[in-house]
C-alpha cells in the first residue's frame, strides 16, 4: 500500500512547491491537488460535505500551475489531480497540459478525473449538468486519442474534431494513469469504460463489495485508491483489506506548522498500521 497526501493549494497557505518538498522529504509516495476554477456566489448547489462551503474552495491556485510548481522541486514524488473537473475544460487544451507536465516530470503525473458536484459551476463553463457524465467520458476518450495518435481525431455527441497534431506525448505509455473519482451508482461503469483506477472519497459503506465487483467485471488490472482517509490505523487496515493500493490523507490549507502537525498524525497512524 502506498501513502499520499492532498491539499487545496490556497494562495494564503503553504505553497504547492513547499508542501511538495515536505511530502517528498518525509517519504510520501504521492501528492494530489483538487480543482475549482471558481465558486458561484449563488451557492444554490448544497456543499457535498454538508454545512457551509469551506473558504479554501474559492481560494485555490490553478490546478496545473500547482502541479507544475510541485513537479519542478521534486524528483520522486508522484503528483496528481484529485480531481480535475474535465467537464469544465476544453479537452484539446487539457490533453496538452497533461502531456506537458508528464513529459517534463519524466512520467510522474497521475490524472484524477471527475464530473464534480457544483451544478452552477458546470453551467458557467457551458456544460449541462444533466449530460455531464457523457461529456466526461467523451472528453477523456478524446484526450486518449490525442495522447496516443500522431494524427488524432474524435467524433462524438459532445466532442468532435478532425485530424490534429499535438506534441509532446506523455512520458508514460500509453498515457498517465486515469483515476476516476465518484461514489455514485454508475461510477464503476465509468472506471471500466475509461479508467485505470477507482478513486472514491473515504466513507463508502460498501467499498469492499464494490471493489470486489469492479475486479470481477474488469478484463484488465484496475486499482482502488481512496481519497480523504482519516489518520486512523483501523481505517487504513479496513482499506487494505478491501484491496486499496493507495490511500490519501487531506492536509489543512494552512501554514507550514499545521501542515507538518497533520503529517505527524498521519505518519503515526501509518506506523501503527504497519506495526512499527
Amino acid at each position: 500500500m502506498d501513502f499520499g497526501v492532498a491539499i487545496f493549494p490556497a494562495h494564503d497557505a503553504i505553497s504547492p512547491s513547499a508542501v511538495a518538498r515536505l511530502a517528498e522529504d518525509r517519504g510520501y509516495e504521492s501528492l494530489f491537488f483538487p480543482e475549482h476554477t471558481h465558486i458561484p456566489a449563488s451557492r444554490a448547489t448544497p456543499y457535498a460535505g454538508g454545512g457551509e462551503l469551506p473558504r479554501k474552495y474559492s481560494h485555490t491556485y490553478d490546478l496545473f500551475v500547482s502541479v507544475t510548481a510541485a513537479l519542478t522541486v521534486t524528483s520522486r514524488l508522484r503528483i496528481g489531480s484529485g480531481i480535475c473537473l474535465v467537464i469544465e475544460r476544453d479537452p484539446i487544451t487539457t490533453a496538452k497540459e497533461v502531456a506537458s507536465v508528464d513529459h517534463l516530470s519524466g512520467g510522474r503525473f497521475e490524472f484524477g478525473v471527475g464530473a464534480g458536484w457544483n451544478r452552477e459551476e458546470m453551467a458557467n463553463h457551458g456544460t449541462d449538468p444533466r449530460v455531464r457524465m457523457a461529456v466526461l467520458r467523451e472528453r477523456v476518450e478524446a484526450m486518449k486519442a490525442i495522447w496516443t495518435q500522431d494524427e488524432a481525431s474524435y467524433a462524438g455527441e459532445h466532442v468532435s474534431f478532425d485530424r490534429i497534431w499535438s506534441w509532446p506525448k506523455p512520458a508514460q505509455r500509453p498515457h498517465p494513469p486515469i483515476l476516476v473519482g465518484g461514489t455514485g451508482p454508475t461510477v464503476l461503469d465509468r472506471v471500466l469504460a475509461f479508467g485505470d483506477a477507482w478513486f472514491p472519497n473515504y466513507g463508502v459503506k460498501d467499498l469492499a463489495e464494490r471493489a470486489a465487483e469492479l475486479r470481477s467485471r474488469a478484463d484488465r488490472p484496475v486499482e482502488v485508491q481512496v481519497m480523504g482517509v482519516p489518520a486512523d490505523p483501523k481505517a487504513i487496515e479496513e482499506l487494505a483489506s478491501a484491496g486499496a493500493r493507495r490511500v490519501v490523507r487531506w492536509l489543512p490549507s494552512a501554514g507550514r506548522g499545521p501542515v507538518e502537525a497533520a503529517m505527524d498524525r498521519y505518519e503515526s497512524a501509518v506506523a501503527d498500521f504497519l506495526g512499527e
